[in-house]
């Protein structure tokens, strides 16, 4: 997925905390843009990190380290909650990361 020949022919775009991608036709096998593109939503475990996520730019090639998480509100009244394998997709298939680690290793 990280092939820009492969990612031009995917239009993918943000819309709030939801991923969508389309393709007018595919370029690989439709499974197996499913489970090799994510929504991944990114939590800093240090200001170090932040600031690396903060230089990520499109078509940076990352590789990070962390813990999927679920994040519970303090009064409990709250929560959201990380997928947690790579088959699943729609609602409910991001994963939130808790990022303790990430270099980016081919910037543009």
């Amino acid at each position: 997925m990280s092939d820009e020949t492969i990612l031009d022919q995917i239009e993918i775009s943000q819309l709030g905390r939801f991923y969508r991608w389309r393709v007018e036709s595919f370029p690989l096998p439709r499974r197996e843009i499913e489970t090799s593109s994510a929504n991944m939503h990114l939590i800093p475990a240090n200001d170090a990190v932040n600031s690396m996520i903060k230089e990520i730019r499109n078509g940076d090639i990352i590789e990070l380290s962390g813990s999927l998480v679920n994040v519970v509100a303090d009064d409990d009244d709250w929560r959201w909650t990380s997928s947690q394998n790579r088959n699943d997709t729609g609602k409910g298939a991001c994963e939130l990361i808790w990022v303790k680690s990430l270099q980016i290793v081919t910037p543009l």
